[in-house]
């Protein structure tokens, strides 16, 4: 039947057709934030009328021949901005610009995935087709197999035919080829996928350009091997919490508990404690609120509360101190077989001008007197003598005056050897006493030099005689000190000293570990204009070398330079051995230990811990009490305030000690700072904020702080000995206090009648008990021995005439000034004032 106008058109069948297109728009808010928008544009549907013609499509056009390769297109030039354009509409042109770009890609994309995918199943349909085409074949093989089967059994039947058979069968070729029963594939199971995170799965399944990819279509539907569907966002949302349970723990099995090792200090903060449990700090307050302890997370607990609550959580707890940082080298011995020999350190000791300093220069061949200032040692020397034997001795010079107390008391400690050096014409004095009594405290052994024999009032046996009183026996007196006759300037007497020196090094058997890292005492230490910081120090075992890293008291450094006694660089040094080190990073303490460690974090952790020390030491408060306090409230003690710089670390101890002893309850020096080095500009301000004088020694200041002197006005002073520092301190002290005023008691009366003596006065009648009573001097009125009134004598009578004194026995009446207060019964006591220059 052919279509005529009369007769209506048939209506094409329903199907799923693609009337949304969708795309993403990127908001952006003024605060920051971006957001995408999944947008969808309706495209109109063109529905024609019932009966109205459609016009046909057109027909196919022919394939055009291949075209030539198109040339690599030049890239589109960026559009110009309008004129005017603001900073947000360029934003927002620049976004719709990008996503225009976008759309584009991502429409290409999808032309070119479904062009792949239509060449995918075109040849898919043909090999199916030709495995078909196979199988077909096989199966006609292999219906015809059966026939050929009887024959074969018939020609093993009949042997006879069985030649004749041969022959034909080889004279006519066979029609059917046996052909191996085709097996059916099976197929094959699926490998299991590794879990992979859900964002590189969806990364997989669709990028930007392909985002429609997994919608359902027409074609897709009709042809099963076009991919399977795309998963829904539900589904997403499912593989998400069934991972999420399965790795977050809310699976079946239960995730296995692991137990640390928590360090725990003497205090820890809640949530410290939390986090290196790797606990929340929620269960940790909860724990602690079932203890009784209603605390937060962020407040602080002590190392007993903690280990309970490691202990609960079934971790284990390594309780640490903070003194652990610190170096304990009293636990580190060597053992016995690495100990070798090393030089005797033998300390010169005795009272000052005795002559130490001269036997050291005849020993070493040297004049170091002449250098020092009054002729005095005021600094703790230390040098190395070689004997006509070839050994080694380290000696230590020390002062002798009376403010290095702290110098010979470190001079004993860090020795061998002591050599008491007294003069034999001045015998036993104060500083010979002193360092007697640090040789005892120290317990090292004694040999005792008596100087200047070579004058004519020398007596050495007076010396011996002397040393009795203090339980130093030599041996001439049957005791066990050694003893030798020497004379410095002479040279006389010092090979047997030093043979005794050796004897008793020898009897000591002294011995350290020179392989092991450095320990060392610091001798002394000073600011170098040049160097810097520089200690002196005597290596007590093992060996320092440059380049190692140390801690010394609360500074740490690293060796940057090793000056021998000769003033020689040197680049190692063994046990006994004195050296300046250079390369620290502030000045140390005298007599602070140079321990070598191995590293500079752990120097600077050391270094660090001390100086929490030192300030906490520092800045305590001493325990008080009402009583201390209102004594502090009344006290009329006035401060001399003082600043203190000198050459050394070691004056500096002795100046500040020797200030302090000055004090007394009247007046206190009050030491604002005490350091090393040229006077700053630090310290002149802080001179001038204070109003105290600066007192250097053996140091002058910068030329910027010498402004700042001449500006501020700030008292300076400069000394070189320390005896006239002390002296010149105590007289301004003294003056500081003002005069000292004594009272002198001259006579006491007894008040026997009042009488009005004009007005408004009133006249005392009185018999002088004892002494004399003088118009104008100073008076005291007492009752019941207790004063009423200080005042002076205005007047002074006698029956009716003025006098000037009335003696005792006799009576008199007097007008006292300032007061009216007198009663009979009354003391009055009569007494002048006396001025006379304090002294400390």
């Amino acid at each position: 039947m052919s279509d005529t106008p009369d007769t209506p058109r048939e209506r094409k069948p329903l199907g799923l057709k693609r009337s949304i297109d969708a795309g993403e728009v990127k908001q952006t808010f003024s605060h920051g934030r971006t957001n995408k928008v999944v947008v969808e544009v309706k495209r109109r549907r063109v529905l024609g009328k019932p009966g109205e013609a459609v016009a046909p499509p057109p027909p196919p056009p022919p394939p055009p021949p291949p075209p030539p390769p198109a040339p690599v297109p030049a890239a589109k030039a960026a559009p110009r901005a309008p004129a005017g354009e603001t900073p947000q509409e360029r934003v927002a042109r620049l976004q719709r610009e990008a996503e225009d770009e976008r759309m584009r890609l991502a429409e290409e994309a999808r032309k070119r995935d479904e062009e792949s995918a239509r060449t995918a199943a075109e040849d898919e349909k043909r090999r199916a087709e030709a495995n078909r085409d196979a199988e077909a074949e096989a199966a006609q093989r292999a219906a015809r197999e059966p026939v050929a089967e009887p024959e074969a059994a018939e020609r093993a039947d009949d042997p006879v035919g069985e030649a004749a058979d041969d022959g034909a069968a080889q004279a006519a070729p066979r029609r059917f080829t046996p052909v191996a029963r085709p097996e059916i594939k099976k197929p094959e199971p699926k490998k299991k996928e590794e879990k992979r995170p859900l964002p590189e799965r969806a990364a997989e399944r669709g990028s930007a350009g392909d985002r429609r990819s997994g919608k359902l279509t027409v074609t897709r539907a009709l042809n099963e091997d076009e991919g399977r569907r795309a998963r829904s966002l539900a589904a997403l949302k499912r593989a998400r919490e069934k991972e999420r349970r399965l790795h977050g723990g809310g699976g079946s099995k239960p995730r296995e508990k692991q137990v640390r090792d928590v360090v725990v200090p003497e205090a820890i903060t809640v949530q410290e404690l939390a986090n290196r449990m790797a606990e929340k700090g929620a269960d940790l307050v909860k724990a602690l609120f079932n203890m009784g302890l209603m605390v937060t997370v962020n407040q602080t607990i002590d190392q007993d509360t903690a280990e309970l609550l490691v202990e609960e959580f079934g971790h284990n707890i390594t309780r640490v101190s903070a003194s652990d940082v610190d170096i304990d080298a009293s636990v580190d011995t060597d053992p016995e077989e690495t100990l070798k020999i090393r030089p005797a350190v033998v300390t010169i000791m005795g009272h000052v001008d005795h002559g130490k300093t001269s036997l050291l220069d005849a020993l070493r061949g040297t004049n170091v007197v002449k250098g020092e200032a009054g002729g005095i040692t005021q600094h703790i020397g230390s040098y190395q003598v070689k004997t006509k034997g070839g050994e080694t001795i380290t000696f230590l010079d020390t002062p002798g005056h009376a403010a290095f107390t702290e110098m010979r008391a470190r001079g004993a400690n860090i020795t061998d050897i002591v050599v008491l050096v007294v003069a034999a014409d001045d015998g036993i004095m104060p500083q010979t006493i002193e360092a007697i009594n640090h040789t005892k405290a120290a317990g090292v052994p004694m040999i005792v030099a008596i100087n200047k024999i070579d004058k004519e009032d020398a007596n050495p046996q007076r010396v011996r005689e002397r040393l009795l009183e203090h339980e130093v026996i030599v041996e001439e007196m049957g005791g066990e000190t050694q003893d030798v006759e020497i004379s410095a300037l002479k040279r006389t007497g010092l090979d047997d000293l030093l043979e005794k020196i050796a004897l008793q090094a020898e009897l000591m058997e002294l011995r350290a570990n020179p392989d092991r890292d450095a320990e060392a005492t610091v001798i002394e230490a000073q600011l170098d204009k040049g160097r810097g910081p520089v200690a002196t120090v005597l290596i007590t075992r093992g060996t320092l070398k440059r380049g190692d890293t140390f801690v010394v008291g609360t500074e740490s450094g690293r060796v940057r330079a090793i000056v021998d006694d000769q003033g020689r660089q040197i680049k190692e040094a063994g046990p006994s051995m004195p050296v300046e080190v250079l390369g620290l990073g502030g000045v140390p303490g005298a007599g602070e230990t140079l321990t070598v460690v191995e590293n500079e974090q752990r120097a600077r952790e050391v270094a660090q811990y001390r100086q929490e020390r030192a300030t906490e030491k520092r800045t305590a408060l001493a325990p008080t009490n009402f009583d201390t306090m209102f004594t502090n409230l009344k006290s009329d003690v006035v401060e001399f305030p003082v600043l203190v710089k000198a050459d050394v670390q070691g004056s500096v101890e002795a100046i500040v000690s020797a200030l302090h002893n000055l004090s007394n309850d009247l007046i206190k020096v009050r030491v604002l700072h005490a350091g090393v080095g040229a006077i700053t500009e630090s310290d002149v301000g802080l001179a001038a904020a204070s109003k105290a004088p600066i007192l250097g020694f053996n140091v002058r200041p910068n030329p910027k702080a010498r402004e700042l002197v001449k500006r501020d006005g700030v008292e300076m002073k400069y000394y070189d000995v320390i005896y006239h520092l002390t002296e010149e301190i105590a007289k301004e002290m003294a003056g500081e206090l003002g005069p000292e005023r004594i009272e002198h008691v001259l006579g006491r009366a007894q008040v026997k009648e009042v009488f009005r003596s004009g007005k408004r006065d009133k006249a005392a009648g009185l018999l002088v008990e004892e002494g004399v009573i003088r118009k104008g001097l100073h008076a005291r009125l007492t009752r019941e021995d207790v004063i009423v009134s200080a005042t002076t004598i205005a007047s002074l009578r006698r029956f009716k005439d003025d006098v000037d004194e009335v003696r005792a026995g006799l009576e008199c009446g007097v007008v006292l000034a300032d007061t009216n207060d007198i009663k009979p019964g009354d003391q009055l006591e009569v007494f002048e004032v006396e001025l006379r220059e304090r002294t400390l």
